[in-house]
This record gives structure tokens, C-alpha cells and sequence, in this order.
């Protein structure tokens, strides 16, 4: 009788648990995807033809208040600046972001703030990034968490005080702050 050891053992051991939990995550995924597809077709057969976006999606009263704080009576221009999100994450934990705006970065005329906000998450202002013109460009990238699916909206404040805005849907598959 041979003895393979205790590293053999441990490696046999683990490669089977991981294997298993491997094969256990995407069934469950297999049975998730099932499962929400289903239920959106029912509520899609519930829903009238002309109802509007589920009240789960419409923009908290938070955002509403910090967004109408930003803007105030101006309106933002859509354009110059770009928000790059993925369309779908798996984790509402860990998602990327990058935001990048057009500007000469010069005294007369930057870029002075960028507020990032959700729509649905428990704290609607997520972050706010300060400019100069010694930062040679408005551009900035990070990680952020969404407690479930919904818009990410970046909004800039230029030197001349006009507004930027730039927004981006998000589906989140588990939810990363809060409860869904």
C-alpha cells in the first residue's frame, strides 16, 4: 500500500471543494438568471402598455435634493464629458467607474468640481472631485457601490459656472450597500 502524503491529500482536497463550490456557483447562477426572467416577464404581462418606469427605478427624493443643491437653476449640458461604467455588474460591491472631461485645464477655463451620484443608493452623493489648472486634466477613476440597479449620474462645474452632465444605467445583480 502506498502512502501519497499529506500534500497530495490537501491538494486532492482542496481542488475537489473548489470544483464543487465551482459547479455549485453556476448552477445557482443558471437558476437565478431563470428565475428573474420569469419574473420579469410576469410583471412585464402585469404592467400596462403605457406605465412608466417602476416606481423601484424613479430617482430617490435624496438625489432629487442634492441634485437640485448642484444644478440650482442652471441647465446642464450633455456632451463634453464622458462616464464610463460597466452596463452590468455582477457585484454592486466593487463597480468601476471612470469619468473624463474635455477642457483646456487653463485659469480661465477648467474644470472646478465633478459630483458623482446614484439614484437609488441609501447616500445619493457617492463623491466630489476638485480641480485646478495645475491638474492638467479633469479625469479621475475609482470604485463604487451600488446598493441596486439604476443611473450613475456625473455632473461638472466649470470655472465659468456652466454645468456639465453626463449619465449611465447600471444593472446590478447583487447589491453592494444596503438591501435590494
Amino acid at each position: 500500500m502506498t502512502s501519497r502524503g499529506p500534500l497530495f491529500r490537501r491538494l486532492v482536497d482542496r481542488r475537489t471543494i473548489l470544483a464543487s463550490f465551482g459547479f455549485a456557483g453556476a448552477a445557482a447562477t443558471g437558476l437565478l438568471a431563470k428565475h428573474e426572467a420569469r419574473a420579469e416577464t410576469a410583471l412585464d404581462k402585469a404592467a400596462p402598455a403605457s406605465a412608466a418606469a417602476p416606481a423601484s427605478h424613479a430617482p430617490t427624493a435624496q438625489f432629487e435634493e442634492i441634485f437640485g443643491k448642484i444644478v440650482g437653476n442652471g441647465t446642464p449640458i450633455e456632451g463634453r464629458m464622458v462616464l464610463e461604467l460597466p452596463e452590468d455588474a455582477e457585484n454592486g460591491s466593487i463597480v468601476p467607474y471612470k469619468i473624463s472631461i474635455e477642457s483646456p485645464m487653463t485659469e480661465e477655463d477648467h474644470i472646478a468640481r465633478v459630483h458623482l451620484l446614484s439614484t437609488q443608493n441609501p447616500q445619493a452623493s457617492v463623491a466630489t472631485f476638485h480641480f485646478t489648472p495645475l491638474s492638467g486634466k479633469a479625469a479621475v477613476s475609482g470604485r463604487m457601490r451600488l446598493a441596486k440597479t439604476q443611473d450613475v449620474v456625473a455632473v461638472a462645474l466649470t470655472s465659468s459656472n456652466s454645468l456639465l452632465i453626463a449619465r449611465t444605467k447600471v444593472s446590478v445583480g447583487i447589491g453592494g450597500c444596503g438591501t435590494e
